[in-house]
């Protein structure tokens, strides 16, 4: 069989393209749908890290099948957003790819940064409303509050420059999981293409910006002193982490790699 017969998946020069255009149309999407799009990614995201706080509370299988589980579990966030359609500031750092190309401006690229990060965050907040809200922290006897609370004194612990190139780590995955669901034409192949790059970053204990929008507000909820300060040098230290990771170990280095004019 040759190995120019494609019954599944795209070529990476061509999922660099594809992202790339994805990239562009997401520049010039209105300022209400982009908003709406991103509540929606945020509270998508945050489902995820509520299922995998659920599922690693009362972990009796060990520190790394555990982890394993529970990222599994955290998978369902980014398939919700791809699949099901949203807007999330770290996917969207491969925005990078149709900035370098000249595809679109700086200042468009920041634009959508920016309406997404506001977005994700409140989409995150609503959602740690509703779990506050539904009781859902009072699961098990309220071990799943415990549980919370645990995750956020962890990461409001973290210090600034392990927070950083934790962030760096975890979305260089997290783009990586978009650029392999890129490849696929099918939805089980996008499934398979975000599981396994997402369940390592959880595993591993890498930091999300937009997780940590959920992780550490419900921590607040489930009983962890209120840390306004903490949780804002947290963010900024993962979200800068998030930028080199996607847009430049992933975004630029496809880009120079696939779509940079030959000279």
């Amino acid at each position: 069989m040759s190995d120019d017969v494609n019954f599944d998946a795209y070529k990476p020069a061509e999922i660099a393209r594809r992202v790339q255009a994805a990239g562009v149309e997401k520049v010039r999407l209105a300022f209400l749908p982009l908003l709406t799009l991103a509540v929606l990614a945020g509270a998508f995201i945050a489902m995820g890290a509520a299922f995998y706080t659920l599922t690693v509370t009362g972990n009796v299988l060990g520190f790394g099948v555990g982890r394993l589980v529970g990222g599994v579990a955290f998978s369902l966030g980014l398939i919700l957003v791809v699949i099901g359609g949203a807007e999330l500031f770290t996917g969207n750092n491969l925005i990078v790819m149709a900035y370098a190309d000249g595809k679109v401006t700086l200042a468009q690229m920041l634009r959508n940064w920016g309406i997404v990060y506001l977005g994700n965050f409140i989409g995150a907040l609503g959602t740690v409303a509703l779990m506050v809200l539904s009781g859902t922290l009072f699961l098990a006897g309220g071990e799943v509050g415990i549980t919370a609370r645990g995750i956020a004194e962890a990461k409001l612990a973290l210090p600034v420059d392990e927070a950083f190139f934790r962030g760096i780590l975890c979305n260089t995955l997290v783009c990586l999981a978009v650029w392999l669901s890129y490849a696929s034409q099918r939805v089980t192949g996008k499934i398979l293409g975000i599981v396994f790059p997402i369940t390592a970053f959880v595993a591993a204990g890498f930091e999300h910006s937009v997780a940590n929008m959920y992780l550490i507000p419900v921590g607040f909820a489930a009983g962890v002193p209120l840390d306004l300060g903490g949780l804002a040098l947290n963010l900024a230290a993962v979200t800068l982490g998030n930028i080199g990771g996607g847009g430049v170990l992933v975004g630029l280095v496809y880009w120079l790699v696939y779509l940079r004019p030959a000279r």
